[in-house]
């Protein structure tokens, strides 16, 4: 509802006062009256995710601006989250913001205005992504040659699901786990991203077996219908997945983020499972024919080997040829073994001979008599020898004697005394100066305690109210209270009157309405 203001000065007497609050409160009712729900096409410029959950925006043009503003609770509900220089179209409330005088759009839906914007926003993407490497080939992983568990990413309900699951089981069954998600809408993103996230968090011996390789699949549509698989939070899931990840996101001709980062794509969902597994048909023949090369190549092996034995068997001599001289050699020095042994015999014999000419009982006395002789003569020495060395020892113990004195004792005894009297005056003189040290930091600390104690609050005027022993704050409680005593800086005292009610200011008279 519009409202006339009276300009005329000689009407002014008579134009109604109002407050802020109420004039505020007018145009809010007047703005959203008005527009109510509208819908506005433009760039969205600054924005801001605060940390309450609520999300701040601009929509301008070449020539205004319009703060736009998305709760908490509607922020989930988006299908579109708006980006700086994104052309949109946005469904709202008009509204305004009293406590900066400012009109605001309550944004409830947000649509990216034509395919030319959300391909300009896709570019957007594409290089940030690239420009962190998300996209370079040694990020990639090798798919498995034959994989035990398939994941497959993809909407329960379509055909996606069931031309994987034939073509998976024409060409080499396999154990498939299928992850049921919304392939479109402001759910896709948030569900792939999970889904991705969720088989990689599987661990091996679980309730489910960890897959090998995982699939995200969808049919073809057009650039909206597979929006989903642009976002952000999708492409960083697949690039940081540690499975080998396939995508096959519409035909052969539509290209999302997803592509990029996964480890490959395939042009339709039914080629993804071409390259999942091999064919086991192929397979199977494949083996039979290497075996039968192998079998092949083992017997020719040992037809040459058994030739290449027989060719050397006949330039070989014969066994006998081989021993005829080892023989002859043996005959030769068996029949000179038994001359050889008598002569080293008579050659021992006279060895002992020799040696038992030596050993008679002359030549055994001869040297037991120079024995006895040098015992004796080490014998006359030894005598002196001991009592040189007696001798020796006593002038050592004497001389050891005169140094311990009983005068050299005292005079270090008194040099120790003296030099203990020292150390204990310097001792109680540095206790002395650290007590003083002490006691003056403990008087500057009770003084600054006394400063800052309520007392001297006291003392400039203040007083202390207890209510029943209790300090009160407020009349409230002090009218509660049994006893009052008030506490000044120079004593205590009890109040002998009670206290008084405060007045009520009456409110002016009502000075008219807006409307």
């Amino acid at each position: 509802m519009a409202m006339d203001l009276i300009d005329e000065p000689e009407a002014a007497g008579n134009t109604p006062e109002f407050t802020v609050t109420e004039l505020s409160g007018a145009v809010k009712r007047a703005i959203e009256g008005e527009f109510g729900h509208v819908r506005v096409k433009a760039e969205v410029g600054r924005v801001v995710h605060a940390r309450s959950g609520h999300l701040y925006f601009d929509l301008k043009d070449d020539r205004n601006v319009l703060a736009c503003t998305t709760w908490k609770g509607q922020v989930a509900d988006l299908s579109v989250i708006p980006e700086e220089g994104m052309e949109v179209v946005v469904k709202g409330r008009m509204t305004t913001f009293g406590s900066q005088s400012k009109y605001q759009l309550n944004a409830t839906e947000v649509a990216v205005a034509g395919v030319g914007a959300l391909m300009a926003m896709l570019d957007k993407r594409k290089k940030a992504l690239e420009a962190e490497g998300l996209f370079a080939a040694e990020r990639k992983q090798a798919l498995p040659f034959l994989p035990d568990v398939i994941a497959v990413i993809t909407s329960p309900t379509g055909a996606v699901v069931r031309d994987i699951l034939h073509r998976l089981r024409d060409r080499f069954p396999r154990k498939v786990i299928v992850w049921p998600v919304a392939v479109q809408g402001k759910d896709c993103a948030p569900q792939v991203a999970r889904a991705i996230e969720g088989f990689n968090a599987m661990t091996s011996g679980g309730a489910l077996p960890r897959p090998d390789l995982i699939i995200v699949a969808r049919g073809g549509g057009s650039i909206e219908d597979l929006w989903g698989f642009n976002e952000e939070i999708v492409a960083r899931a697949a690039a940081a997945s540690t499975i080998p990840l396939i995508s096959a996101i519409g035909h052969e001709t539509d290209t999302t983020l997803i592509d990029f980062v996964s480890d490959q794509r395939a042009p339709t969902p039914s080629a993804a499972a071409e390259m999942a597994v091999p064919v086991r048909l192929e397979l199977m023949a494949a083996v039979d024919q290497m075996g039968a090369r192998a079998t092949r190549a083992v017997t020719d092996g040992v037809a040459r080997r058994k030739q290449r034995v027989a060719d050397l068997a006949r330039v070989l001599p014969k066994p006998e040829q081989l021993t005829e001289d080892a023989k002859q050699r043996f005959d030769y020095w068996s029949e000179k073994l038994d001359a050889a042994l008598i002569g080293r015999v008579a050659a021992g014999r006279l060895r002992l001979g020799e040696a038992s000419g030596l050993l008679r009982p002359s030549v055994l006395g001869n040297r037991l008599t120079l024995g006895r002789e040098r015992m004796s003569g080490l014998n006359a020495r030894l005598g002196p020898a001991l009592g040189r060395m007696a001798a020796q020892a006593r002038r050592d113990l004497d001389g050891q004697a005169r140094r311990l004195r009983p005068e050299t004792i005292a005079v270090a005894q008194t040099r120790a005394a003296k030099d203990l009297a020292a150390t204990l005056r310097r001792m109680t003189t540095a206790a002395h100066t650290q007590t003083q040290k002490q006691r003056s930091r403990l008087e500057a600390l009770d003084r600054m305690r006394e400063t800052l104690g309520y007392r001297e609050t006291l003392k400039r005027g203040y007083a202390v109210v207890r209510g029943d022993g209790v300090v009160v704050t407020s009349a409230k409680a002090a009218k509660a209270a049994l006893t009052l005593d008030i506490e000044f800086a120079d004593g205590t005292m009890a109040p002998t009157s009670k206290l008084a009610k405060p007045k009520v200011k009456t409110p002016p008279p009502d000075q008219g309405n807006l409307f």
